[in-house]
């Protein structure tokens, strides 16, 4: 099983967000047998709590499903991820911090790395939380454009792990 962890600051807008726009996608390719899906954040402070209401009426709007309760990231659950997918420079900075070995620390990518229209200038998946829910769809929009070459880039190793 290839596993990847999606992760922003508090686990309820941006990364749930892209965890279900993940799966949804990989559901889609057929890979759903082989590839695991979730999502955490850097802080506990919404640990428990369910996605926040626009996340979830901007993706329910779009048709794709979530069921989500917010978690913290754990150190420890480097050895079980094949890829951690940071929304935004800060996320990515603290995750290769908080990675016990340089090989976990590789494992940390930006989620618009996959996105060939994002610029350097644009790698953030910009924290929609304090604002409206124009941000919760722009958000989305980002998330989705990023998936297809997530998809394409986790299909490529799942083959070569599975010839």
């Amino acid at each position: 099983m290839y596993r990847v962890c999606f992760v922003c600051t508090g686990n309820i807008c941006r990364s749930p967000m892209a965890e279900s726009v993940f799966r949804a996608r990989v559901a889609e390719a057929g890979l759903d047998a082989l590839v695991e899906v979730d999502s955490a954040g850097t802080g506990g402070w919404h640990e428990g709590d369910g996605a926040d209401p626009r996340t979830v009426a901007v993706l329910e709007a779009a048709g794709y499903k979530q069921d989500h309760r917010a978690r913290q990231f754990r150190a420890s659950w480097f050895a079980g991820l094949d890829l951690v997918v940071a929304l935004d420079a800060g996320h990515l900075r603290d995750l290769r911090s908080l990675a016990p070995t340089p090989e976990d620390a590789a494992k940390v990518r930006l989620l618009r790395s996959y996105d060939p229209a994002a610029t350097a200038a644009e790698a953030d998946v910009p924290d929609p939380y304090y604002g409206s829910r124009a941000g919760f769809e722009q958000c989305l929009e980002l998330v989705e454009a990023a998936s297809a070459g997530l998809l394409e880039a986790v299909r490529e190793t799942v083959k070569e792990h599975t010839a």
